[in-house]
């Protein structure tokens, strides 16, 4: 083992967890932090992405926060590649690389490794479109329900964008999207993972509703309102469909902000609950009940129980 992981469902308490861990080894493994996290990448979004603060970035070095544009796309693939070579290169100072986060994909590509992807095919995009238009979202859903019911449980029925680039997948390439993932080994040594999870889900639904509040409350309309002033960024970019902000942005452009905490909160516990069940998939990880009043000692306690285990010191 040459690395830990800390995942978790969003607002689970991965941040305070991962400073719990650096703080405990500072004197003996310094720790790194490698994000998970498929919105943190993003440059200018920080209040709807729940980054760690910049205090707690001094505190502990993080990797995979702010850089990226939010123009450009980032894939499964290339975490992969940057978490493989952040990975050894922490490991060469001799420093403990903990991966932390809640984009399940990531990881799941980080472990397991991906197929090539086939390239976006204009036509069949276009055909893709005007299908949607004409028989509307849910018959696409529905389609990729029976071509790929793996991909189709892991994606809401309103996801316009990851649905109809699961169905082109599968019209170019013959495969669904789901058995892309090849099951090739990550060219690391496969890591202990501890797993943030509620034993009452409530709690966390709770944890949410606050969390969504404190964003609105902070400024987030504001900041997805100055984004909104860049011609190069539109609705149905990957950055602009992050939770929160894709409901702000549909907020702004309804000039009603009415429903918008609870269609940002309701938009949050659907992504926990898919990110509960991908986390579940991950055979071997070890549990802490993130509601736990010591959930971050737990943590601590289980990661120094991994390295002990595996002879790190």
């Amino acid at each position: 083992m040459n690395y830990l992981c800390i995942a978790g469902p969003t607002a689970s308490g991965k941040t305070a967890a991962a400073l719990a861990v650096a703080k405990a080894f500072a004197d003996t493994k310094p720790v790194e932090i490698v994000s998970v996290d498929s919105a943190a990448v993003y440059r200018d979004m920080d209040i709807g992405t729940a980054k760690p603060s910049l205090g707690e970035r001094e505190q502990v070095r993080h990797h995979l926060i702010d850089i990226l544009d939010p123009s450009l796309a980032y894939s499964a693939a290339r975490f992969a590649a940057d978490a493989n070579a952040l990975i050894a290169e922490i490991a060469a100072r001799g420093h403990l690389p903990l991966l932390v986060g809640g984009t399940m994909l990531y990881f799941k590509a980080l472990f397991e490794g991906l197929d090539a992807m086939p390239a976006a095919n204009a036509a069949v995009r276009a055909e893709l479109q005007a299908q949607a238009a004409r028989d509307g979202q849910q018959a696409l859903y529905a389609q990729l329900q029976q071509v790929d019911p793996v991909t189709a449980a892991r994606l809401p029925p309103g996801d316009a964008q990851r649905i109809q680039r699961a169905l082109e997948v599968f019209r170019v390439s013959g495969k669904p999207l789901s058995l892309h993932h090849s099951g090739r080994p990550s060219s690391v040594v496969p890591p202990s993972m501890i797993a943030l999870e509620p034993s009452d889900r409530a709690w966390l639904h709770e944890r949410i509703n606050r969390r969504f509040a404190k964003m609105l409350g902070d400024g987030l309309v504001n900041e997805v309102g100055r984004l909104r002033t860049r011609t190069d960024l539109r609705a149905d970019m990957p950055s602009m469909r992050c939770v929160g902000y894709r409901q702000a942005w549909e907020a702004l452009d309804r000039d009603d902000l009415s429903t918008l905490a609870e269609r940002g909160s309701a938009a949050t516990r659907q992504l926990a609950k898919r990110q509960l069940t991908w986390l579940r998939s991950i055979p071997g990880r070890r549990i802490v009940a993130c509601d736990s009043p010591d959930a971050a000692a737990q943590v601590v306690a289980a990661a120094r129980a991994l390295l002990q285990r595996a002879g790190v010191r």
